[in-house]
C-alpha cells in the first residue's frame, strides 16, 4: 500500500470539495469576501425579469439612414441605460434599422421607455451655463491625429454654428466649454484661441480610439434620426424566477443521475470522474463570475450540453481502458495507453465544437452569443478535468495499490 499516493488523492477531493463550498457560499477573510458565485453571476432578462425594448430608425428630412448614424444611436442608448444601473444590460443592432435592448431588473416600463426615447440633445455650454452650440449646428466631427501626432477630434459647423462659435470663442478665450449629451459631460476642452473659420479641434485626448469615440458621440447628437418604439415586453420577475427554478431542477436530477451512472458502470473510474465533474462544475461557475457572464436560459443550455460532453470525454477513455484491461495488460498500462488512445478521439470532437461554437459567437446576437459563451468555456475547461485531472486521480488509485482486482475498473 502506497501511503503517499492515498494522500495526495484525499487531499485532492477535500480540496474539491473545499473550493465547492466557497463557490456556493462565499469567504469571509477579514475585512475581505470572496463572493459567492450566486452572487458573482449577472442573470439575463429570462430568468431574473425585465423589459424588452425593440426599436426602429425612420428617416427624418427626407435623410438616408447609414451604419454610422445607427451605430451612434445604440452607443447614445448605451450611455442612457447605464444611467439606470443595469450591469448586464444587452443592446444590440438587429436588421438594417432596429435596435434591441434587453434590461434585466428594470420593471418600470414608462421610466425605461422616457429615457431611452428621448431625443438625443447635444449641447456646448460656456461657463455661464448658457448653451453655446447643439447639435444642429454641428456639420460634421471625426477623430484626427494633429501636428504633433496627438490625437484630436476634428469639428465642422454650419453657417449658424460658425457665427455662434466664433463669438463664443472669443467671450470665453482661456476658458473651458463642456460638452454635454444629454445630461452627461462627455468633455471639457479649453478654448486657446479665436475661432472664426467653422472649423475647430478638441485636444487632450488619450487615445485616437476616445477620440474616435467622443466624435460618434458628438455626431451622433446631431444626427436627424427618429427612433420610433415597435416593441415593448415587460417579463415579470416570477415568470423569470419560475424558469430559473426548473432548469436548475432538471440540470441537478441530469447530473445526479449521470453521476450513478459512472459509479454503476465503470465502477471506481465512474467516482474517479464523479468527482472531475464536480470540480468542473465548479470551475465553470467561477469562471462565469470572473468575466461576468450575463446567464440565460440558452447559457444554461450551453452549460447543459458542456457537461455531456465532459462526460462523453470520460465515457471514450473509460471504454478504452476496459478494452486494454481485456487484453491482459496491467491497471497502470491500461489506463497509459487508454488516455492515449482516447485523446485524438476527445481532441477531434472538443475542437470541432469549439468552431461552432466560435462561429454561432460572432455570427450570431444575443442569446445565441450567451450560448456560445458558455458552451466554449465549458469545453475548455472540461479538456482539464476529464484529461489531466481524471488521469492523474486514477494514476494516484492505481499506484496506492489499494484496489487491483480490475472488476473494481469495470472490466
Amino acid at each position: 500500500m502506497n501511503v503517499k499516493n492515498i494522500i495526495k488523492l484525499l487531499a485532492i477531493i477535500v480540496l474539491i470539495f473545499i473550493v465547492g463550498y466557497i463557490a456556493l457560499n462565499g469567504l469571509n477573510v477579514g475585512v475581505y469576501r470572496i463572493k459567492s458565485v450566486k452572487e458573482s453571476i449577472n442573470l439575463g432578462l429570462d430568468l431574473q425579469g425585465g423589459i424588452y425594448v425593440l426599436l426602429e430608425a425612420t428617416e427624418k428630412d427626407d435623410q438616408p439612414i447609414t451604419n454610422e448614424k445607427i451605430t451612434g444611436a445604440i452607443e447614445v442608448i448605451r450611455g442612457r441605460v447605464d444611467e439606470l444601473g443595469v450591469a448586464e444590460r444587452i443592446i444590440t443592432r438587429q436588421g438594417e434599422r432596429r435596435i434591441r435592448i434587453e434590461l434585466p431588473g428594470i420593471h418600470d416600463t414608462e421610466k425605461a421607455l422616457s429615457i431611452i426615447g428621448q431625443t438625443a440633445s447635444l449641447r456646448f455650454v460656456g461657463p455661464d451655463n448658457e448653451i453655446v452650440l447643439t447639435g444642429n449646428d454641428i456639420k460634421d466631427a471625426k477623430a484626427v491625429f494633429g501636428p504633433n501626432n496627438e490625437p484630436m477630434v476634428s469639428l465642422k459647423l454650419n453657417t449658424e454654428g460658425k457665427d455662434k462659435f466664433a463669438e463664443a470663442t472669443k467671450k470665453f478665450l482661456n476658458q473651458q466649454i463642456a460638452i454635454y449629451l444629454d445630461e452627461r459631460l462627455i468633455s471639457a476642452p479649453v478654448v486657446d484661441d479665436v475661432i472664426t473659420t467653422g472649423e475647430a479641434v478638441i485636444k487632450g485626448l488619450p487615445s485616437i480610439e476616445k477620440a474616435g469615440e467622443l466624435a460618434m458621440l458628438i455626431r451622433a447628437g446631431a444626427l436627424p434620426v427618429d427612433l420610433d418604439v415597435k416593441e415593448v415586453r415587460s417579463i415579470g420577475p416570477s415568470l423569470g424566477a419560475e424558469s430559473l427554478d426548473k432548469s436548475l431542477k432538471a440540470g441537478l436530477v441530469g447530473i445526479i443521475l449521470v453521476l450513478l451512472f459512472m459509479i454503476v458502470y465503470y465502477r471506481l473510474p465512474g467516482i474517479i470522474a464523479d468527482f472531475s465533474l464536480l470540480l468542473y462544475l465548479i470551475l465553470v461557475m467561477v469562471a462565469f463570475a470572473g468575466i461576468g457572464v450575463t446567464l440565460t436560459l440558452p447559457g444554461l443550455g450551453g452549460l447543459i450540453l458542456s457537461v455531456g460532453m465532459a462526460v462523453d470525454a470520460n465515457v471514450i477513455t473509460f471504454e478504452r481502458i476496459k478494452e486494454e484491461l481485456k487484453n491482459g495488460k496491467t491497471l497502470k498500462a491500461s489506463i497509459d495507453s487508454g488516455f492515449a488512445h482516447a485523446f485524438n478521439a476527445i481532441l477531434d470532437a472538443n475542437i470541432t465544437t469549439l468552431i461552432a461554437a466560435v462561429v454561432l459567437f460572432y455570427l450570431g446576437t444575443g442569446a445565441i452569443r450567451g450560448f456560445a459563451v458558455t458552451l466554449s468555456i465549458g469545453i475548455i475547461v472540461s479538456m482539464f478535468t476529464s484529461i489531466v485531472l481524471t488521469r492523474y486521480m486514477l494514476r494516484l488509485l492505481v499506484g496506492s495499490n489499494i484496489a487491483k482486482n480490475i472488476k473494481l475498473y469495470g472490466a
